[in-house]
């Protein structure tokens, strides 16, 4: 009886990566990446992990690759006008005839949208923005109410 199960055990030993195999090669091949991504199972990602986004497929060999027209000049940015920085300034709204400014220490700047300045007047504000030094204008990027 021992020997019946030893050599059962082999036999089945023997015969499961055959059997195995059957399985894979049922599986349809994919013909598009398309196909690739659907055969492929969805994975549950735990916070410890971070998601990569998948691969964009290469294209096929017997197309090539579209490249920008030689011809038609690319609209760039001219490389000697550079971004000021963005700044925080902190101060009041104050209205100077028709105008808001900030007056901030003992310095005061023009404010460049004075529709969103008129509802802080006389209010002390943090206003997020780039300063122009040439006309001393603050063009602001978000204004906020200081607490």
């Amino acid at each position: 009886m021992n020997r019946k199960t030893g050599l059962f055990t082999g036999l089945l030993l023997g015969m499961t990566p055959f059997l195995l195999g059957q399985e894979v090669q049922n599986q349809p091949t994919p013909r598009s990446p398309e196909d690739v991504v659907a055969l492929q199972q969805l994975v549950v990602w735990s916070s410890l992990q971070k998601p990569r986004p998948v691969p964009q497929p290469l294209p096929p060999p017997d197309r090539s690759v579209p490249q920008p027209d030689p011809q038609t000049p690319q609209q760039a940015a001219p490389q000697n006008e550079q971004q000021a920085p963005t700044q925080t300034f902190t101060g009041k709204i104050v209205k100077d005839g028709d105008k808001y400014l900030l007056k901030a220490g003992g310095a005061s700047y023009q404010l460049d949208d004075q529709n969103n300045a008129k509802q802080f007047e006389n209010q002390d504000v943090r206003i997020v923005g780039t300063l122009d030094a040439g006309s001393n204008t603050i063009r602001i990027v978000k204004i906020e109410l200081v607490s």
